[in-house]
């Protein structure tokens, strides 16, 4: 039985605990054992909502978790299997390594990290413990995009001639922290990132992107961006956020990529395949979201002694490199800058 304990309780901590609770549910070798946020409240289930419907029909008994308000009094008196951090971005290095140091596994929400340096150490981390370390880029995990990197590698419909990304929403509410640059990076970096994560996970590292982007929360960082990604053979590759979309506008995420004998379009609910020649049709995909996925998949990982594949340490470092460069290039108003 694998012991898991979970940090951070806001809306995405809830959903992963709630993801976790299914597994048990279904039979899985898991078992939920403790919880931590410095919000005491939040240990009990309160806390704000998220932009992305993902609450269960079952009841939580928050009575049948020990609770920490501190990450080492948890790691101290816990013997943990497998750490879930759901952080602000600005803790994600320092508690992941932290955690790893104390022998557990961890898998950490998305984005892996402030900046490729801080990736590096949680990396170290992982290898000097001879521990798995997941990052929570979901997307890869989410049916629609697996759909996509399904035909992207299979060659169905030929070579991807372009692509378009984006997704938006309003301004984040969930945390001052996510408003403040040096704490959250911005759209750019806590929400932008599942595209850029996308576009590398399909295609690889880009040879050079240029980013423009918009400042219109004071403070923030970049709050609506818009980035092409240059690739060798030339294919149109871009994406697009904004998370100023704010009266009822919810929330929105979606992509259309374009092969040379057919195209692909996912609008947020459902799949659409047009080949060329031929009627369309739509996807079957499974009705589930990626976290359940993910988190299904880190558990079997961890339960059979088998490494992680699907979104590796290395691998979403990759992304964050690349979300760099696209900072630079905003920052010099589209610029083309290289990506190392």
């Amino acid at each position: 039985m694998l012991n898991i304990a979970l940090i951070g309780l806001g809306f995405m901590g809830k959903t992963h605990l709630e993801n976790y609770l299914r597994l048990e549910r279904e039979g899985a070798p898991v078992r939920v054992v403790a919880l931590c946020d410095v919000d005491e409240a939040k240990l009990n289930g309160e806390g704000g909502a998220g932009n992305i419907e993902t609450s269960s029909e079952h009841a939580i008994d928050y009575g049948r978790f020990r609770k920490y308000t501190s990450v080492q009094e948890m790691l101290d008196n816990e013997k943990l299997d497998i750490v879930d951090i759901t952080l602000p971005t600005f803790l994600h290095r320092d508690v992941t390594v932290q955690c790893l140091n104390a022998g557990a596994n961890v898998l950490c929400e998305k984005p892996m990290a402030m900046n490729a340096a801080e990736c590096d150490e949680m990396i170290a981390a992982a290898e000097a413990n001879g521990k798995q370390l997941m990052i929570g880029q979901c997307l890869r995990f989410w049916p629609a995009y697996v759909y996509l990197q399904e035909l992207v590698t299979s060659g169905k419909f030929g070579a991807v001639t372009s692509g378009y990304f984006y997704r938006g929403g309003g301004t984040p509410s969930w945390g001052p922290w996510v408003l403040r640059k040096e704490q959250g990076g911005g759209a750019l970096l806590d929400m932008h990132v599942h595209d850029t994560d996308m576009v590398n996970w399909l295609f690889g590292k880009p040879q050079a992107v240029s980013t423009t982007g918009r400042n219109v929360i004071a403070g923030s960082g970049y709050d609506i961006v818009s980035t092409n990604y240059r690739y060798e053979d030339d294919k149109i590759i871009t994406s697009h956020v904004d998370w100023t979309l704010n009266g009822d506008f919810g929330f929105e995420m979606g992509y259309k990529v374009n092969f040379e004998r057919g195209n692909v379009q996912f609008d947020g609910s459902s799949v659409k395949v047009n080949p060329n020649g031929e009627p369309g049709f739509h996807a079957e995909l499974p009705a589930d979201q990626g976290y359940y996925y993910q988190q299904k998949e880190f558990t079997e990982a961890i339960a059979k002694g088998q490494a992680v594949e699907a979104a590796t340490p290395a691998s979403t470092k990759a992304s964050i490199e690349i979300v760099t460069a696209e900072r630079e290039s905003a920052d010099q108003r589209g610029a083309w800058v290289l990506v190392p």
